[in-house]
């Protein structure tokens, strides 16, 4: 098969081996130098008084998978942290305990809400989940929407940012005024913080402090923090318990989750710190771009990520990215969408990364422009 018989997806597909730098996001790295930095990682991050962070955790008990957690718990000031492979398993694990506890399947949650558009139902068929929606379409929730409804809730849940929304953030007046709200009726305020870390910059307040206004609190390791995969669920030490109860229940206690748990403690160290840069770098980005007749959302970004947007067709859009994949080995966005709600106009995700920060905002921008408008 040729080249031209090939479909965009796939060319794509093909090209990403061969990218040598990166405008979105971090670098591309080879499965060889990843599974050697972890090694790496593993041999050089523990002291050498501390030789248990360095042994095969069993079943999710002990080794690097009980040092992250414990960093994680302390990082966020939650009694107790429980890690997952995955965090789509540790929010339904998380409701669970609370749906349970409360007595209510009903959670409110926003209708944006990655567990209602990429779980593929498993939330309410897995655990007979009840959704009672908090907004509709890329409406950040506030506490007069958790007003508006009425009867018993399992729990609330927000997600920070809200990413189908467009990388959205509520203030943290009105994060703090949700928290109160939540705690007047007794409901459990979960956070869906898959980019809790990424948030921090512009809520101007630490994950600690984020984390204080929930029950219980998500984070992703595979996202900002770089890791292969995985995620942890923070909160009071009866309900962590219970949450690690319900991990066992979905199939989470794998034999091993060391190379996950090594990735993210390296992600906590050379990538945490790096949030407010990262933001920064976006704030600067979105008002270049703007300057070069792109459209950003939010206008001024929430976080590192945001939505750029162009007056041309989808699939336009990633031939032009694809091509330069190919010719040039660079990748310069994801895969481009037709926007629903502009005809004519296309969208994808810019998010800033260590790759990012390799180019002066000016240079980015530039490039952006000669391989996106031509």
């Amino acid at each position: 098969m040729t080249t031209a018989e090939l479909s965009l997806a796939e060319r794509r597909l093909l090209a990403l081996p061969g990218l040598e730098r990166s405008l979105s996001g971090n670098h591309p790295v080879s499965p060889p130098d990843e599974l050697r930095s972890i090694i790496a990682e593993l041999e050089g991050s523990a002291d050498a008084s501390d030789v248990a962070d360095r042994a095969w955790d069993r079943y999710g008990e002990g080794g690097p998978v009980a040092a992250l957690e414990s960093q994680v718990a302390a990082l966020l000031g939650k009694p107790a942290a429980v890690m997952f492979p995955s965090g789509t398993m540790a929010q339904q694990s998380t409701l669970r305990v609370w749906s349970d506890r409360q007595g209510s399947r009903r959670i409110a949650i926003p209708e944006a809400s990655h567990l209602l558009h990429h779980e593929q139902d498993g939330p309410r068929l897995l655990n007979d989940f009840q959704w009672a929606p908090l907004t509709t379409g890329g409406v950040v929730p506030t506490a007069e929407h958790l007003a508006a409804i009425p009867g018993a809730l399992g729990a609330a849940l927000l997600e920070l940012p809200l990413r189908d929304g467009g990388y959205m953030l509520p203030s943290w007046e009105e994060l703090d005024a949700f928290s109160l709200a939540c705690s007047d009726r007794d409901v459990p305020l979960h956070l869906d913080g898959a980019r809790l870390w990424e948030s921090a910059p512009h809520l101007g307040h630490t994950p600690a402090e984020i984390a204080a206004l929930a029950d219980t609190v998500y984070v992703s390791f595979y996202k900002g923090l770089c890791g292969l995969a995985g995620a942890a669920v923070v909160g009071a030490e009866d309900v962590i318990s219970e949450v690690r109860l319900w991990r066992s229940r979905h199939g989470g206690t794998l034999p091993t989750m060391l190379p996950y748990a090594v990735s993210a403690l390296r992600g906590l160290r050379e990538e945490l710190p790096r949030m407010a840069e990262y933001h920064q770098r976006a704030l600067q980005m979105a008002e270049l771009l703007a300057a070069k007749g792109f459209r950003t959302f939010p206008r001024q970004p929430h976080c590192n990520a945001f939505r750029l947007f162009v007056e041309a067709p989808g699939d336009v859009m990633s031939e032009r990215v694809v091509t330069v994949m190919e010719s040039e080995r660079l990748g310069v966005t994801p895969p481009w969408r037709d926007s629903v709600d502009v005809p004519g106009w296309s969208w994808t995700e810019f998010t800033v990364g260590s790759a990012t920060m390799e180019w002066s905002p000016e240079r980015a921008v530039h490039v952006l422009a000669r391989v996106l408008l031509g």
